[in-house]
């Protein structure tokens, strides 16, 4: 261990890395259903939106990759599909633009101080400029203006601190630092003659850090396991962290995800014994960043209830800048990646949610109360039924409701430890469930199954099966894939549903086998891995973000830099359209008003984005255009 460079490690290589768990090379069950695994995937790999509710369930019945080709010809991608990229910086589709809206360190107000290209931005204006490593992000239409509110989910201590020399934090202001550069940015933005530009000193300008006052709502707001001497009442907290993915609701509020939140959380007592609580979510005597150091409220020796308040869904809303952002206790508690809120038949709102780590769960919470615009909306995510996917080997699952009869467990414990609740009821293990995406012209919903390298070699850290399972169907699975699902009576709020796989990432220039080249709709001109963030557009197109090996080279030649593609869920087409710097993950997609204009955020370039050589490298978000300003999408 002592070999291993830690500031380097992505969030889940770190969690292995402090938290390893004991090797299995033999499950009990691998796959019992009376399908083999190439008969398996023959029969729940369909591209046809409906596929599985219309009884597609044999090989005869899906699209081959001729007619998926013949498909294309005839597809409605308005765009010609662009090669990989290996480089250090954009590419998008012939006829099609890209600009720089806002970078991290750029400002809000203009009483920040200037960025500087080798030192950064002081303290004093670290919570005043537009934040680090930017996520998920949705716009959102104020009267006449344009907000747009996005995530900034961790940061690059050598690059945020370099005054430091490693990206140790050697003070209280280094920390503060580092807090101020995560979190939230709500943001006014606008359409000049020189493009698209964030509107410093609007109103609506806000950042949400990691010392922003939050209230706890739900359940288990005011739980002793949520009570500190700093807030005896356990109904406020500070901060939100890790921010991930994003949603938004009917009533045009900001849904914001804390995901690895446990890396901030560290004991300066190494003789700490943690609870079994603390195992189960990855929290460790050794934190990321060291804010343990200097700030005693993430020393976990002395404020053991702290973590038990991260890792929830956040609401926000981004027309009120006066407004306390709420941490939403009934939408459970874990690695929160995503949002996606839909409303059921009967107005109830159904909140979709993935745990993104490997083996964890996909989650779906409905409200008990319904959504009548204009009446009063605060409680409807406070009050509902949270449930976890159980998904079986034959195309059919249920949500199964986190009950206590059902788990064992109070109606508070199971909001604060969803994880342990979803173990006990035998839930499936997914292979880092990230983002879900709701289809707003069709029935149903689809997740980014990441990549899950222990499938089928070692549980989860509940000690869950994580053997080969129906919609995680590949062994050491390095490629990832995307699971479809369709809810019964057309109806979100349902307990069951049908499931098919969109696509199996793969490929197929290195393999043979129809396991790891990915399914037929995945050829060299359009292969990828590691599906993570995605989005529909408004025409039921869904846009696919990638975070996975850009090294170009061995399982991943030809793949080049990280991506975004666009699949058709009707004909299963997927193309091309856009590829980001050397060493950035493409995450978090919104549109403007008029669908005009595309927003994309690019995340932890290694290459020198966006301002060259010998300059610190920044994350962003850029806007996208076609040339001649027709709609995108």
């Amino acid at each position: 261990m002592t070999d291993i460079n830690k500031d380097e490690l992505s969030w889940d290589e770190w969690d292995e890395l402090v938290r390893p768990t004991e090797e299995i090379t033999e499950f009990d069950r691998v796959v019992d259903a009376g399908l083999s695994r190439r008969g398996f995937l023959g029969g729940l790999v369909a591209f046809g939106s409906g596929a599985a509710v219309m009884g597609l369930g044999t090989g005869a019945s899906l699209m081959t990759s001729t007619s998926v080709q013949a498909q294309a010809a005839s597809g409605r991608f308005a765009f010609a599909p662009v090669g990989i990229a290996t480089d250090a910086t954009v590419h998008v589709p012939e006829g099609y633009i890209w600009d720089i809206l806002v970078k991290w360190g750029d400002k809000l107000f203009s009483d920040a101080a200037d960025f500087d290209s080798e030192t950064g931005v002081p303290v004093a204006s670290s919570g005043r400029v537009f934040g680090e490593n930017t996520d998920g992000m949705e716009l959102f239409v104020v009267g006449d203006k344009q907000v747009i509110a996005v995530n900034s989910e961790y940061v690059n201590p050598k690059i945020n601190l370099p005054h430091t020399g490693d990206g140790k934090p050697q003070s209280a202001d280094d920390v503060k630092m580092l807090q101020n550069f995560q979190g939230v940015t709500v943001m006014e933005v606008e359409e000049g003659a020189d493009g698209w530009k964030v509107v410093v000193d609007s109103p609506f300008n806000r950042r949400i850090t990691h010392n922003t006052e939050m209230r706890i709502s739900g359940p288990a707001a005011g739980h002793d396991l949520l009570k500190t001497d700093a807030d005896p009442t356990g109904t406020k907290s500070l901060g939100t962290f890790n921010n991930c993915g994003a949603g938004k609701t009917p009533w045009g509020t900001y849904l914001t995800c804390e995901e690895n939140f446990n890396g901030y959380f560290g004991s300066t007592d190494d003789t700490f014994e943690r609870p079994d609580d603390y195992k189960r979510y990855g929290i460790s005597n050794e934190s990321r960043y060291s804010y343990e150091k200097f700030d005693a409220r993430f020393d976990i020796s002395k404020n053991g209830n702290e973590p038990r308040r991260a890792g929830y869904i956040v609401e926000i809303d981004p027309s009120n800048p006066d407004s306390t952002p709420v941490k939403r206790t009934a939408l459970g508690r874990f690695k929160h990646e995503n949002a996606a809120c839909t409303l059921a038949p009967s107005g109830q709102v159904v909140v979709y949610m993935g745990d993104d780590e490997r083996g964890e769960f996909l989650y779906k919470f409905v409200s008990n109360g319904t959504y009548t615009p204009g009446a009063p909306t605060d409680g409807l995510l406070d009050d509902g039924q949270l449930y976890v996917a159980k998904f079986a080997d034959d195309g059919n699952g249920e949500w199964v409701a986190l009950t206590p009869e059902a788990t064992g467990m109070s109606k508070e414990e199971i909001c604060i430890f969803s994880r342990m609740a979803a173990s006990k009821v035998g839930a499936t293990t997914m292979d880092r469930p990230e983002w879900v995406a709701v289809n707003p012209v069709s029935v149903e919903a689809y997740c980014a199954l990441t990549n899950n390298k222990n499938r089928g070699v070692k549980p989860n850290a509940g000690g869950d099966d994580t053997a080969v399972n129906g919609p995680n169907p590949r062994e050491k699975n390095n490629y990832g894939q995307i699971v479809r699902w369709y809810p019964a009576n057309d109806d979100h709020g349902a307990s069951a549903f049908k499931w098919d796989l969109y696509v199996m990432a793969g490929n197929p220039e290195v393999h043979g086998d129809s396991a790891y080249a990915g399914s037929s709709n995945v050829n060299a001109g359009n292969m990828f891995n590691s599906p993570d963030g995605m989005m529909f557009d408004s025409s039921g197109l869904l846009w696919i973000q990638t975070d996975g090996n850009y090294k170009n080279e061995g399982d991943f030649a030809g793949m080049g830099n990280n991506q975004m593609l666009v699949g058709d869920p009707v004909t299963g087409q997927i193309e091309r359209f856009m590829t980001v710097p050397y060493g950035a993950e493409v995450t978090g997609v919104t549109w403007s008003a008029d669908r005009r204009t595309l927003f994309v955020g690019i995340q932890h370039p290694k290459a020198p984005f966006p301002d060259g050589d010998g300059k610190l490298a920044r994350s962003a978000v850029i806007a996208v255009k076609r040339a001649d300003n027709a709609l995108i999408g």
